[in-house]
């Protein structure tokens, strides 16, 4: 399937990183090192240790021995800009340059480490396959970690927390499964009303609907593309392409998920302008200090909370609590305020771990709690008597 579009914007410069993102503020962050003879590239592709980096002169192989961190969320990462050796076999990646954006989501581990999937990002297109039932608690999810991407690298000190900030998209695949449009309207319908402000954009690779506009998005800048296996990222990154990059299998009929064909974050360069990354299918999302995320996606929730009676209302059974409130008269589902629940207290744990004052807060909540409730037992045996 073919399609066209007219870019958003036309590259001038003559630089041959331009293509790949390269700018002013990277020309003036990289500085520092020309003057020491190293060479700026992009890395394109990470695999046990070594990278592959596109520079000036073509793409290298080269290890990142000089650069392991103590801290996983500082290893060298699909879409890092990077200082490396002008020559030499192998070429060395000698320092990052700081990150401006950076999705990072909690690996599996019960030390709740960060793991960054890609930076310096300016869309991230969370693919939703229409081939199976819409999980809107997992949109829910990744549009946290979207929304707070920009904190990413203010979290490693590299970013301003906001001066670059990533815009996601919604990209239901497979949207020729769905040949009915009243039907096809509904499901973007559903997804609007968790993804307030973000566009939401029915695709398919096999007709080419809604590729015109998902490719004038991502032609400018770089963008990710996130999702379960079997999401069609790879494919949706193919039909960009142009040509099969990235190898594609089936998915399974039964709950539309495939095997995890793309392995490793390859960055490649888009025919009518952007860089694209395509990612491994995830299987677990983890909240990382996704705070701001949580507040944007749940936004109406925020705004009714700041009508309790009480600051710290845990919108479970205080009185005057304006959550519950919308929740009685129909303004507020049960599965919306269950799902920003379950992240809230997500969110709060992992950040808890890492952050003493939050662990302090937490206590003192808990006791606090824990007195009103005996409290309230004391009282209710004593009317009982």
């Amino acid at each position: 399937m073919s399609f066209s579009f007219s870019p958003s914007a036309t590259v001038s410069s003559s630089h041959p990183l331009t293509p790949y993102g390269w700018d002013d503020d990277w020309a003036a962050a990289f500085s520092p090192y020309a003057e020491q003879g190293l060479v700026p590239g992009r890395v394109v592709r990470v695999d046990r240790g070594r990278c592959d980096v596109i520079t000036a002169d073509g793409t290298v192989r080269a290890d990142t021995a000089f650069v392991v961190p103590r801290d996983p969320m500082r290893i060298v990462c699909t879409g890092d800009w990077v200082a490396l050796d002008a020559d030499g076999d192998p070429r060395f990646v000698r320092t990052l340059l700081p990150r401006r954006t950076a999705f990072v989501r909690s690996t599996s581990s019960q030390r709740s480490e960060g793991q960054v999937l890609a930076t310096n990002i300016d869309h991230i297109a969370i693919c939703v396959s229409l081939a199976v039932e819409l999980d809107l608690g997992r949109v829910e999810r990744f549009l946290a970690l979207a929304l707070s991407s920009s904190e990413g690298a203010a979290l490693l000190g590299e970013g301003s927390g906001g001066e670059h900030r990533p815009q996601p998209i919604v990209a239901l695949t497979k949207a020729d499964l769905v040949p009915d449009a009243v039907t096809l309207s509904h499901l973007v319908q559903d997804i609007e009303a968790i993804a307030p402000g973000v566009q939401v954009l029915p695709v398919s690779s096999t007709t080419g609907e809604g590729l015109d506009v998902f490719g004038a998005v991502v032609s400018g800048g770089t963008s990710v593309l996130l999702g379960i296996s079997g999401a069609g990222k790879s494919t949706l990154a193919n039909t960009l392409l142009g040509q099969d990059v990235m190898e594609v299998r089936a998915a399974r009929d039964v709950d539309g998920k495939g095997r995890h064909t793309t392995t490793t974050r390859n960055l490649l360069v888009l025919p009518h302008g952007g860089v694209l990354i395509d990612t491994p299918g995830l299987r677990g999302v983890g909240l990382f200090d996704a705070g701001t995320g949580v507040g944007e996606v749940f936004s109406e929730v925020e705004e009714l909370a700041a009508d309790c009676r009480f600051h710290d209302c845990a919108h479970v059974a205080e009185p005057g609590c304006a959550v519950l409130g919308a929740l009685e008269d129909g303004t507020l589902s049960e599965r919306r305020l269950e799902s920003y629940r379950k992240l809230v207290r997500e969110n709060q744990r992992i950040v808890a771990k890492t952050d003493a004052r939050v662990r302090a807060e937490i206590l003192r909540d808990w006791k606090r709690k824990g007195a009103e409730g005996r409290a309230a037992m004391q009282a209710k045996r004593g009317r009982v008597r």
